[in-house]
């Protein structure tokens, strides 16, 4: 494991990250969240929780409380 990835994602992987985050699903299945993990050469545990503070991030950008769940959940 190299340190790159022990301090987070590489920007090729952010990339992935970000285009399924705006494009696919902002609350990804565990099976769609496999697939963005293999994809992006992540674990799902790093995966999901890059996915939890996107959408924290996410729902602040937007003027929404960061741990609401929203009506879609």
């Amino acid at each position: 494991m190299s340190a790159e990835t022990a301090s987070g994602p590489t920007e090729d992987q952010v990339q992935i990250l970000e285009y399924n985050f705006n494009k696919v699903n902002k609350h990804p299945d565990p099976t769609t969240l496999c697939l963005i993990a293999a994809e992006a050469g992540l674990s799902e545990e790093e995966t999901q929780k890059w996915f939890k503070q996107r959408l924290a991030q996410w729902r602040r950008s937007e003027g929404l409380p960061s741990e609401c769940r929203s009506v879609t959940d």
